[in-house]
């Protein structure tokens, strides 16, 4: 099949055995690329291992789409088992790792061992070597990047962990370009327990497509469509900071650990005052609308901003200064920590101080508390050792049914949405594969602007169709899905770049057959790595269900949990899962993955 280079890397870090394996047609018909090849190697190579043990692996992971000519296809995925979860992890990381590792000739890298010393793995086209990297182990991501960039030229791919990966800490992500982001579940740690401190790639080659020349005029007509949409011009002033004053205005905004939907001094830290500070721009390859706002934090140095970062460390933990905001995100891509986790477990902090269950006195809105909160999370120490596990430990740990306001699914921490009056979207939380990530459906704009407090069958059917379309097809093509998000990109692009990528003609359907495999295979893997997985795994925090916001929009109103219950089994229905949520054998045999049935149904 045309269009993929048909190589998948495999480096052993234990004894330093590399070697380069041919991608099957089936692999690539029935799995696509990005978060498809990365399930479905961790399903076949990863049983039942620690996390952090030499026996994970980490899979970087690039689809069709990856690294050509066309809107904001500058993706790649990043999986792993979890080290924070116990589940399947992943996250999509915006790089030119992605465009080098297609020009190097390799759709996938899949390292495992670990290596006696810290270490580089560097690939350049067919030379592919592991470099030591003693020096660099404990220096931060930023440091380092302006190191590798010296080292091995500015344009290098470079994928990195930070002083918290290398600790070993489960929230804690991969980082490159300063600010670039990607596998929330913990992937930071699973490099630092291999040693592994870095990636390089350098590619030189070209993508082997089957028209190019279709492809080009393709994608110069898809930019020009993004560039003449009407919302266009203000994406490019907000970014994603616009949702800020729209979650605001419609009760959704994480305030005070989930506990407030508005934030009373929103007005300080909104999109217009991200305007006011707005220095610079920044983005993915292949990217014309960039998402990353780059201001001046209170030290004035340079910071990158986006709604999910500002709306965890800024309203979430009570802090009104956007330039303060900025300075905690920063760090936090110092260290390599994900910033959603990561203002979750300050939050969770914070409200257990105010509930006197731990000693400290950590205050709403306590900037040098953050700080300092931060350097003990990424090091595991102190305090800050408490949520380094993430909030779900934590809350296991402290008791006190403080459970009951640990923001997460499935031990990943809740990103900034607070749903107490958005069941759709609470279901959407509730059903992410990876835990509660709104990656994979972000459906709450759409169930605001249509019938916001239903329970009905076509909210859970809408849920589904998202899913198969961003954690489906999305992050196995693999690209960006703002542009069909943010500015109404048309879909229709998309199977027509497949065909002149590849050669061959599918529709939607054909691709939703394949996320629908996808998403059954990481549900079988949950259940095989974790044998009580199940339906209670699906469900918010108690907060949605019990404790009412007390003003905005959404005041006095919680998430019903019978009718919860009963959209999760409508789901379930449409699924093809068991009401435990576990795949049918019907269905494995109907996805093509009967060799799935016996491991988690004991039956072929």
């Amino acid at each position: 099949m045309k269009g993929y280079a048909g190589k998948l890397l495999r480096v052993n870090l234990t004894d330093g055995k590399i070697s380069k394996e041919e991608i099957s047609e089936s692999m690539k018909k029935d799995f696509l690329g990005g978060r498809g090849f990365a399930v479905k190697l961790l399903w076949d190579e990863v049983k039942r291992v620690d996390p952090l043990s030499e026996k994970n692996k980490i899979i970087l992971a690039t689809g069709p789409l990856s690294g050509q000519m066309l809107p904001s296809s500058g993706k790649m995925v990043i999986a792993s088992k979890s080290p924070l979860t116990g589940g399947y992890g992943d996250g999509n990381i915006g790089t030119l790792a992605s465009v080098h590792l297609r020009k190097a000739g390799y759709d996938v890298v899949v390292v495992e061992g670990r290596s006696e010393k810290p270490c580089l793995l560097v690939i350049e086209d067919d030379q592919v070597r592991i470099v030591e990297a003693s020096e660099l182990w404990g220096k931060n991501t930023f440091d380092v990047q302006d190191h590798l960039e010296k080292t091995y030229g500015r344009n290098s791919g470079i994928l990195l962990t930070g002083p918290a990966g290398e600790n070993l800490i489960p929230i804690s992500t991969v980082m490159s370009q300063r600010g670039r982001a990607g596998g929330r579940p913990g992937m930071g740690a699973v490099m630092g327990s291999k040693h592994l401190k870095g990636v390089v790639i350098k590619g030189t080659g070209s993508i082997p497509n089957a028209d190019d020349g279709q492809l080009k005029a393709l994608g110069k007509k898809g930019y020009e469509e993004i560039k003449g949409k009407e919302s266009y011009d203000f994406w490019m002033r907000q970014g994603t900071m616009q949702a800020f004053e729209w979650c605001n205005e419609n009760g959704c905004l994480p305030t005070y650990n989930f506990r407030e939907g508005v934030f009373e001094f929103s007005k300080e830290m909104d999109g217009y005052v991200l305007e006011q500070f707005h220095v610079d721009r920044k983005g993915c390859p292949m990217c014309n609308m960039q998402c990353g706002h780059v201001i001046k934090d209170s030290e004035d140095q340079r910071a990158e901003l986006d709604y999910e970062n500002v709306g965890m460390l800024g309203p979430n933990i009570g802090l009104r200064d956007l330039r303060q905001v900025a300075l905690l995100n920063r760090m936090a891509d110092e260290w390599g920590l994900d910033t959603i986790s990561l203002g979750s477990g300050i939050g969770f902090l914070m409200e257990a101080s105010e509930r006197g269950l731990i000693k400290e006195k950590i205050g709403w809105g306590d900037f040098v508390a953050a700080q300092k909160l931060i350097r003990e999370i990424g090091m595991g120490e102190g305090t800050g050792s408490l949520v380094s596990r993430g909030v779900k430990a934590a809350s296991e740990a402290l008791g006190k049914d403080s459970y009951r306001w640990a923001m997460h699914v499935k031990g990943l921490e809740i990103s900034a949405y607070n749903c107490h009056g958005c069941p759709g979207m609470a279901l959407s939380f509730g059903t992410s594969p990876i835990g509660a990530s709104h990656k994979d459906a972000w459906i709450i704009a759409w169930e605001i602007a249509t019938d916001r407090f239903s329970y009905s069958k076509e909210k859970v059917e809408k849920l589904v169709e998202f899913q198969r379309i961003r954690g489906g097809f999305f992050e196995s093509a693999t690209v960006c899905r703002l542009p069909w998000v943010e500015v109404s990109f048309g879909l229709h692009w998309y199977p027509e770049y497949l065909e002149a990528i590849t050669g061959i003609h599918r529709t939607w359907e054909d691709l939703y057959q394949i996320g629908d495999r996808i998403y059954t295979l990481i549900r079988a893997f949950w259940k095989r790595e974790i044998p009580q997985f199940g339906r209670t795994w699906d469900f918010p925090p108690d907060r949605w269900f019990e404790e009412p916001h007390s003003q905005g929009k959404v005041k006095g109103v919680t998430v019903d949990r019978k009718k919860y219950e009963e959209m999760l089994s409508y789901y379930y229905q449409l699924r093809g899962w068991d009401e435990n949520g576990i795949p049918l054998k019907q269905t494995l045999d109907r996805l093509e993955l009967k060799e799935v049935a016996k491991e988690i149904t004991g039956s072929f």
